[in-house]
């Protein structure tokens, strides 16, 4: 029997450190992604099976410890770490970066349903709506779709500015006065981990009801006061990954090696199990 709880000890630290190599290989995989917030596993151990209970002792008697043999291990958690990633300068109008703990809404407007997201690499398209690469809707305040007209009346769009507050200014061939043009939205969650990843740099909260998972998400920061909630976007500017490739190497060289190591459990499990089988000859 005890041969047996070491072959399954063996296999279940293979599947935990699998899993662990699965995150790891993802993160490397997205070192240079807009946005991304890499992942980190912990492990538990599993279920023992308890060959002895504890008691307690009696007058002069002694108590008795227990006696448990576990049963490998098993992955606790797979969550996203959301540091801030470094802010690399691209000096493209349609670039925006955050720098706090905000999220960029955006909208499929052919499902209404809301994504939430880091990366701001953002484009116009031909009537100025701005854009996810996607072609997701980013939204401001009031869950308005942001829009900058390429027209104003005849005069062409010139360029434009977007605020750390989100406030969005067009300029057109007719003057100088700026034309306002809506406010970005940025929104905060109470647990972004909650958050699930759903592809294209973008995370959904559950349900989309303030009683998803996430938590409900927190209204923009229209005040203008940073209040550490939300942050400054910044024009011109892309969060790079806070993955780390120095980390990501060392734990993958332990994983590897945990790996290794119960693979060799369940070889030398393999070889006293053939010797008890030959006891016989």
């Amino acid at each position: 029997m005890a041969l047996l709880n070491s072959f399954n000890s063996g296999v279940a630290g293979i599947k935990t450190f699998s899993k662990s190599l699965e995150v790891i290989g993802d993160n490397i995989a997205n070192v240079n992604t807009t946005g991304f917030k890499g992942s980190r596993v912990t492990n538990q151990d599993s279920f023992s099976e308890t060959l002895k209970f504890s008691s307690a002792g009696v007058g002069d008697a002694g108590g008795t410890n227990a006696m448990q043999v576990g049963a490998g291990s098993s992955v606790a958690s797979i969550a996203q770490v959301f540091t801030q990633g470094a802010l690399t300068t691209t000096g493209g109008p349609n670039d925006l970066g955050i720098s706090g703990k905000g999220f960029f809404k955006v909208q499929n407007s052919s499902t209404d349903e809301f994504f939430y997201t880091r990366a701001g690499d953002f484009r116009l398209d031909d009537t100025g709506n701005l854009l996810t690469n996607s072609g997701l809707n980013v939204m401001g305040i009031g869950n308005a779709p942001i829009k900058i007209d390429p027209l104003n009346g005849t005069n062409p769009l010139q360029s434009y500015k977007i605020d750390k507050d989100g406030q969005v200014s067009a300029y057109y061939a007719n003057g100088t006065a700026a034309v306002p043009k809506g406010q970005l939205m940025l929104t905060s969650f109470a647990n972004p981990n909650a958050l699930m990843r759903s592809g294209d740099n973008m995370l959904t909260n559950g349900s989309q009801t303030d009683g998803a998972a996430g938590g409900p998400a927190g209204a923009t920061d229209s005040t203008g006061a940073n209040n550490n909630l939300y942050g400054d976007i910044i024009q011109g500017t892309l969060e790079l990954s806070n993955v780390d490739l120095t980390q990501q190497f060392s734990d993958l060289i332990v994983a590897q090696r945990a790996f290794q190591a119960n693979s060799r459990v369940i070889t030398v499990s393999d070889s006293v199990m053939e010797e008890v089988v030959n006891l016989k000859r």
